[in-house]
């Protein structure tokens, strides 16, 4: 029986910011790599993956599906963002573990490859108008028929002004629209920054036809919200990022709350719980769009869970020529899912396809990280 030996965080310094992989050692030395969604606040679940060790070693490697149902369960108060990342992230190692154990790549273990490759979108942003246009000049140019601009125009001391930033993201997207025409895909990330009265005012001042989708204009956790602003647009929603388990999914997929599921894999609690919610997305003609802004282990987690679920649009990718995050460093991770062009091309060895420098990971020592702390004109916080 292949028992787990040890279940180790890596917290690292990575780019721009810091990431947290989980590396998982059978006792015959076979070692599997998992990484979680929760950033900049990766000590907290570097803490509860700690915890879970304590009775996951010796546990049987290949019993995945237990394992995470121990771990999500082996506490009087369930789930939640830090015990799901902890979770995803044991979750992918454990799968990558048992691919390379097998000799096949995970998305065998998922019922087989149903795509050769996996389509991206890219993102860019600028607070100048002509110079967001080159940018996305320059995305089309590459090949790319989808991408998303960010609404960042917000002031260096930190003030968040929704409508002065509204406004300019109006003007962009009906810019990008006319020099783009109807062929490209545009969508907008308005980061759960606004209201329902905001976003709604938002929708009505762009001409039909601009905007192919709105990703995450308020915060999940009320769905009556997401119920009312439904009402009021019939811009499509990609919505999910934020969800921790198919029960935080439940209302958005069976009440058509999102028309394209932004599930993290390492935050909703990796392969075992993002599969359940993709057959679940399949049945109400939900096709998934990922969120994926982290690092080699998380793009090759989204590569082969894409290539096995037959409902699918795009993956982020934060690896477009307009973005320098560094999350990707070939130091860091030797061997990775390289994007190929516009695209990730579905990889053929055994586990997830990524290689990590271990010396050099554990040489790189995080620092820390704080999301911007935004506040309105009048001083009141808002959302980051």
């Amino acid at each position: 029986m292949p028992r787990i030996a040890s279940i180790e965080p890596l917290h690292a310094r990575v780019g721009i910011r810091n990431q947290l992989l989980v590396k998982v050692t059978t006792e015959d030395g076979l070692h599997g790599w998992g990484e979680s969604g929760l950033s900049c606040r990766e000590g907290a679940v570097a803490a509860a993956i700690e915890h879970f060790a304590a009775f996951l070693v010796g546990q049987d490697s290949r019993q995945i599906g237990r394992i995470w149902q121990e771990t999500y369960r082996s506490q009087y108060f369930e789930g939640g963002r830090v015990l799901t990342a902890a979770m995803s992230a044991i979750d992918i190692a454990l799968y990558d573990l048992l691919g390379k154990r097998l000799g096949v790549p995970v998305y065998q273990l998922l019922g087989g490859k149903q795509r050769d490759e996996v389509p991206t979108f890219p993102s860019c942003q600028s607070t100048d108008l002509d110079d967001l246009l080159a940018k996305a000049g320059v995305l089309v140019d590459a090949g790319w028929d989808c991408l998303r601009i960010y609404t960042g125009d917000f002031a260096g001391d930190g003030v968040f002004d929704p409508r002065r930033n509204l406004n300019q993201a109006v003007k962009e997207l009906i810019a990008l629209r006319e020099a783009f025409g109807p062929e490209l895909c545009l969508g907008i990330d308005l980061h759960h920054r606004l209201s329902i009265a905001e976003t709604a005012d938002f929708c009505n001042r762009l001409p039909p036809g601009t905007l192919d989708f709105l990703e995450e204009p308020i915060r999940c956790q009320t769905p009556q919200a997401y119920r009312t602003l439904r009402a009021m647009t019939t811009i499509p929603f990609a919505v999910g990022e934020e969800f921790a388990s198919k029960w935080d999914a439940a209302p958005y997929i069976e009440e058509g709350l999102t028309q394209y599921m932004r599930l993290d894999i390492c935050n909703i609690g990796g392969f075992t719980e993002a599969m359940k919610v993709a057959g679940w997305c399949e049945r109400h003609y939900i096709d998934l769009m990922p969120h994926n802004p982290l690092g080699p282990v998380c793009t090759a987690a989204t590569v082969h869970m894409a290539a096995a679920v037959p409902n699918f649009s795009w993956a982020e990718t934060r690896q477009g020529p307009t973005e320098t995050l560094g999350f990707h460093d070939p130091e860091l991770f030797p061997v990775q899912i390289p994007l190929d062009g516009i695209t990730y091309k579905v990889p053929d060895g055994p586990g997830l396809g990524v290689e990590v420098d271990e010396d050099r990971i554990r040489a790189s020592r995080p620092t820390h990280v704080e999301p911007p702390h935004l506040r309105r004109p009048d001083g009141a916080v808002t959302n980051w």
